[in-house]
């Protein structure tokens, strides 16, 4: 078997260390005789140029960190039975590569808006269940863009809510994502 070329720890850890097998075979050591990583900088670099200029291990294993990220992101606008409305900012934080809105970003926020929407026709004294999460991406979201995502409750029963959310541009009114998401209702137990 080969060997793997290269093994890390946890990030913001002084112990990364990256080796490789040099073409003679002998494995050499990317870590610097002083004991620094020297990917350190570029890794403190790209969390600086995403807006992040904290970025220490605790500040992320917080319970609800996503929350944390998109509270920049997402603003309420309107909530009605049946109906929420936000708008979102695609601020460097939760933009991809190519400076677009990320995917997974997409997901998050649609899944917090149909949390929303849901919590607006199903009571306190039911706990909802996240069942099914569908996203379809029509065109990108660039960098700085203003978007308005609606949820609206498509159908909702004693045991099943079913909710859709548009992500649209806010100047055009451009669709832009769309997403499915089913919940299961549960009573509350009481002990």
């Amino acid at each position: 078997m080969a060997n793997p070329s290269s093994k890390a720890t946890v990030p913001g850890s002084r112990e990364l260390q990256a080796s490789s097998t040099s073409p003679g075979g002998a494995a050499t050591s990317t870590k610097s005789d002083d004991g620094a990583n020297p990917y350190e900088p570029r890794v403190m670099g790209f969390f600086k140029s995403v807006g992040m200029h904290d970025p220490n291990v605790e500040n992320y294993s917080s319970r609800d960190f996503y929350s944390n990220l998109l509270c920049n992101t997402l603003k309420t606008h309107t909530v009605r039975r049946g109906h929420v409305t936000c708008f979102a900012t695609v601020t460097p934080a939760v933009a991809n590569y190519f400076g677009g809105l990320h995917g997974g970003a997409v997901a998050a926020i649609a899944e917090r808006v149909a949390i929303a929407t849901t919590r607006t026709v199903v009571g306190e004294d039911k706990e909802i269940f996240l069942v099914d999460l569908g996203m379809s991406y029509l065109s990108a979201a660039p960098k700085d863009a203003e978007l308005i995502v609606d949820g609206a409750v498509v159908k909702s029963g004693r045991n099943i809510t079913a909710v859709s959310i548009e992500f649209k541009m806010k100047k055009t009114g451009k669709l832009l994502f769309t997403s499915r998401a089913t919940f299961h209702n549960s009573p509350l137990a009481k002990l």
